[in-house]
């Protein structure tokens, strides 16, 4: 059983930067396409950034250009760079597989990211 546990959130104000990384355990991780999503209060869950195991990687077009993710399978940690950010980015962010059936890892905590002046 796959444990994803988030970390790297926090307080930033408008057009600063946060990274954020995502741990998992045990190895079958690396074999999947990896994705960080984000919820808001009221708002559905969205993909913004995946990365399959070769490297090529996916945006959401809200984030294109100012978010980068990243991955290192040795050490089964996926991480989000995360430039330029908007109020609109306020968000939990989490990682997980990316499973067109919605067949995901058990969701971690999540990390929160506020971007507020």
């Amino acid at each position: 059983q796959v444990q994803l546990v988030e970390s790297g959130g926090g307080l930033v104000q408008p057009g600063g930067s946060l990274r954020l990384s995502c741990a998992a355990s045990g190895s079958i991780a690396r074999l999947n396409a990896m994705g960080w999503y984000r919820q808001a209060p009221g708002k559905q869950r969205e993909l913004v950034a995946s990365i399959t195991p070769g490297g090529n990687t996916n945006y959401a077009d809200s984030v294109k250009g100012r978010f980068t993710i990243s991955r290192d399978n040795t050490k089964n940690t996926v991480v989000l760079h995360m430039n330029s950010l908007k109020p609109e980015d306020t968000a939990g962010y989490y990682c997980n597989k990316v499973d067109v059936l919605g067949r995901y890892f058990n969701w971690g905590q999540g990390t929160q990211v506020t971007v507020s002046s």
